[in-house]
């Protein structure tokens, strides 16, 4: 039966979900069976299985840092905000409705502990190490009765809690002391260790500030983690506000993409792999900040398609990007940005929104319907469009996953873009997305297209052809998954080198070497 540990977090966004990954790997390396956990994640950041569950995102990435294989079971339940207060229901894989938030924490979470329960003890029987993260903060008192993701999870595993904190933001002592005062006696004792995340400057002039909070709390300080640079782990619910000031403030490159900043924008890892082409700039454009004259833009998917593109409307970035269309520049559509560039989009059922109709972009001759049932599932397809940035890759292989509720229907001026040929598990022949007839406009329904690299440098090379510059070979270039396999292997270098690792092995009960015999 595995072992557990717990990091929870004096917040959202202090670091928790990189730093379960980074113990993920540094457990795998030294030769554990482990698996990452996560009772409830909300998140727009999701991602299909191998056997069509959808799991958060972050859940994935801790996996693959594990070497283990995503499954539903890391993250039992996922929760998907359609609006300010209420949420798609994801339980093990598989929508179960839309709740609000009162519904869900009065009604609903009761009923999904026992699965939640059932996952954990699933994962305990084929593991070593259980690495489990917590969500926001256990000092959420208002909901420490009702809650099903941090000190519950923890009494239920077992398992000892690292508290982590982001220093970045400042205040990190107050809310590592106000934290530990705000939980019951058992819970504060269960914590058995903090960690100082994204630190900047001289180690040496915080010690001061690490000896008051070991003498303050009785907590030991295992580590102060660097705030680290030159390396990505993929986002766990949105676009940070770093990587978008990050994208505004990059040197000029070849090829500029200008990627929408949805409202509700989901998938967006989905274009971390153009980040990493040294020819490409990403920019991330939102409300306020012009489009300028990108080379490519993307609109990419959302959890609220017809919402979203009433905000693209009514701000003028849907101007925009047609006025940009009409002087040549190339538009691309990804899931909910593909169903946006259409003529008309439906929503008969409210699958998405109260609002059950809506003009699109009309940049493709598409129609959208919204179904009461949603498609999730790995894929492979091949590339078939004509025209510009198609063209030039046809009948390359990419591989990704479906999540969608739309059913879309092609009018005679549009053409297939992609012929899928794995699908549900199984060989397959259906046209997905479209094209225009030259081919600078296209959409899909497939997320992780550009994880291929064959398909990203030759439509980027497209892009370069159409500028007037000369293609570049990518035959050197590592694919996104060797490239994330090598940043998680700098990530665990780094906390193992920040943590005392040999306390972390002692909650455990567990030494380093053990794993290997």
């Amino acid at each position: 039966m595995a072992k557990t540990i717990m990091v929870q977090g004096t917040a959202s966004h202090v670091g928790k979900s990189v730093l379960v990954a980074a113990l993920c790997r540094i457990f795998y390396r030294d030769g554990y069976r482990v698996s990452p956990f996560k009772s409830q994640n909300m998140a727009l950041n999701s991602f299909v299985t191998g056997d069509g569950g959808e799991m958060g995102r972050a859940q994935v990435v801790q996996a693959e840092a594990a070497g283990r294989t995503p499954s539903v079971d890391m993250n039992p339940v996922l929760l998907k905000p359609t609006g300010q207060s209420s949420s798609q229901v994801v339980l093990l894989g598989k929508p179960v409705g839309n709740m609000s938030a009162q519904q869900y924490h009065n009604d609903f979470a009761a009923t999904a502990w026992g699965t939640i329960c059932d996952s954990l003890k699933r994962l305990k029987e084929n593991n070593d190490i259980i690495v489990i993260e917590g969500a926001g903060s256990p000092a959420e008192v208002n909901l420490q009765s009702t809650e099903i993701v941090n000190m519950s999870v923890a009494r239920e595993a077992g398992s000892p809690v690292l508290l982590a904190c982001d220093i970045d933001k400042g205040g990190a002592l107050a809310a590592i002391v106000g934290t530990l005062e705000l939980l019951d006696p058992g819970d504060r004792d269960r914590v058995s260790g903090i960690i100082i995340n994204k630190f900047r400057g001289d180690l040496s002039l915080f010690q001061p500030a690490v000896n008051f909070l070991e003498e303050r709390t009785g907590k030991p300080v295992l580590g102060v983690v660097p705030y680290f640079q030159g390396f990505r782990i993929q986002e766990e619910d949105t676009v940070h506000e770093d990587t978008i000031k990050k994208s505004r403030q990059a040197a000029a490159r070849d090829v500029e993409v200008a990627v929408i900043h949805l409202p509700h924008i989901s998938n967006f890892t989905d274009f971390d792999p153009l980040e990493d082409e040294a020819d490409v700039n990403v920019r991330y454009v939102g409300r306020g900040t012009p489009l300028g004259k990108p080379d490519l833009v993307i609109i990419p998917g959302s959890k609220n398609t017809i919402e979203d593109l009433a905000y693209l409307k009514r701000t003028g970035v849907a101007g925009e990007i047609r006025r940009l269309q009409e002087t040549g520049v190339p538009v691309v559509g990804i899931c909910g940005g593909f169903q946006m560039l259409g003529k008309e989009l439906y929503d008969p059922f409210h699958a998405e929104s109260n609002i059950p109709a809506i003009d699109g972009l009309g940049l493709l001759d598409i129609t959208t319907t919204f179904a009461r049932e949603k498609i999730t599932t790995q894929v492979r397809a091949g590339v078939c469009g004509p025209g510009a940035l198609l063209e030039e890759a046809g009948g390359t292989e990419v591989v990704g996953y479906e999540i969608h509720m739309g059913r879309t229907d092609l009018g005679k001026e549009a053409r297939p873009a992609f012929e899928i040929i794995h699908r549900f598990g199984a060989s397959h022949s259906t046209m997905d997305g479209a094209s225009s007839r030259d081919g600078k406009v296209w959409g899909t329904y497939i997320h992780g297209i550009f994880d291929s690299a064959p398909f990203r440098r030759k439509m980027i090379n497209s892009l370069r052809m159409l500028k007037g510059l000369l293609p570049i070979d990518n035959s050197v270039s590592l694919s996104a998954w060797e490239q994330r396999q090598r940043d998680y292997d700098r990530l665990a270098e780094v906390v193992r080198g920040s943590l005392d690792m040999g306390k972390v092995y002692g909650m455990l009960g567990l030494s380093a070497g053990e794993g290997l015999d």
